[in-house]
């Protein structure tokens, strides 16, 4: 059997500041955001999804986006990426100077309904609608179809792999920049994965970058990492100390940790950029704040029963 070749480097995007803080019963503090920003810089992070632009009546821990971004964009070499469910959310992030914005789909109905209120099809044309806007301005932000459930969903249970790569072409037939495949309840296993992205890959041209968001799933995350990488992609998407995951249903998982998946690649002799102590000093610097602090005890209870453990110096 042949053994595939590691890359050279992988680049990880810290994705805490927005699904991490998005549970958050009130709001982390701009210049906390602000912060950890700079933490993650130092540490060797390039890109950092730094908050949303979606309702900020849902989303009141989101309602500093814009001012996040404007501070971000003064850090040398740091793509800055945002999240929109809409064309009003797109043209608020264009405006204030997003590099990257990420549309979800989900590859399930019933978690699309609950998720953004609309189906897969109407977020499909909704995508081709941001993708155009971003054209037509001018803009040199990319676009990023970020396919949720492409494992499975414990809302409507089995999702087909021809579901997941039919959104993976429509995205593709949308001009997208890129596409990401997420783990949203943490159903994936390695052989899954790697069957799976390697099929997406296969339908995409080599412009358009194939990521991955996978979540903590018991005794599996990092082998899923691993099937990842065998499966050619060299772009993952983890949070801070696992904060995060589902927001519609408390069956889903945490987030892979990006401590755990840079020691990971550490380990293997994979470039992530990463200073490993930067990076733990930023997890107890964000892990020392009153409101996140609640977040934090969550994951390291989560990790304890699933034997995952968060990465120990």
């Amino acid at each position: 059997m042949r053994v595939p070749a590691l890359p050279s480097c992988v680049v990880l995007r810290e994705v805490g500041l927005r699904d991490g803080l998005q549970s958050l019963r009130h709001a982390l503090p701009t210049t906390v955001k602000c912060d950890w920003i700079l933490l993650a810089h130092a540490a060797g992070l390039r890109e950092i999804e730094v908050g949303s632009f979606v309702s900020s009546q849902q989303f009141p821990q989101m309602a500093d986006t814009a001012e996040v971004i404007a501070f971000a964009k003064t850090i040398p070499e740091l793509s800055v990426s945002v999240l929109v469910h809409d064309l009003d959310g797109a043209r608020a992030a264009l405006a204030a100077g997003a590099d990257l914005l990420t549309l979800p789909l989900s590859a399930s109905e019933a978690h699309s309904r609950a998720n953004v209120g609309r189906t897969a099809g109407e977020m499909v044309e909704e995508l081709h609608r941001v993708r155009c806007a971003r054209d037509i301005e001018g803009s040199s932000a990319r676009v990023e179809a970020g396919i949720g459930t492409a494992f499975g969903c414990a809302l409507q249970g089995e999702v087909s792999p021809a579901t997941v790569l039919g959104l993976v072409q429509a995205a593709s037939d949308a001009g997208v920049d890129g596409v990401g495949l997420g783990d949203t309840f943490g159903f994936a296993t390695p052989d899954a994965t790697r069957d799976l992205l390697e099929r997406a890959r296969a339908l995409l041209p080599d412009e358009v970058a194939l990521g991955v968001h996978l979540h903590r799933t018991p005794g599996n995350h990092l082998g899923n990492v691993i099937a990842a990488v065998e499966a050619g992609v060299t772009r993952f998407d983890a949070s801070l100390a696992g904060i995060g995951g589902s927001r519609v249903s408390a069956q889903g998982s945490g987030n892979v940790s990006i401590e755990d998946v840079a020691a990971l690649f550490g380990t293997l002799g994979v470039d992530t950029g990463v200073d490993m102590r930067t990076l733990l000093e930023l997890r107890d610097f964000v892990g020392a704040q009153p409101d996140a602090r609640a977040l934090f005890e969550a994951v390291s209870r989560a990790a304890a029963r699933s034997r995952g453990g968060l990465f120990r110096p």
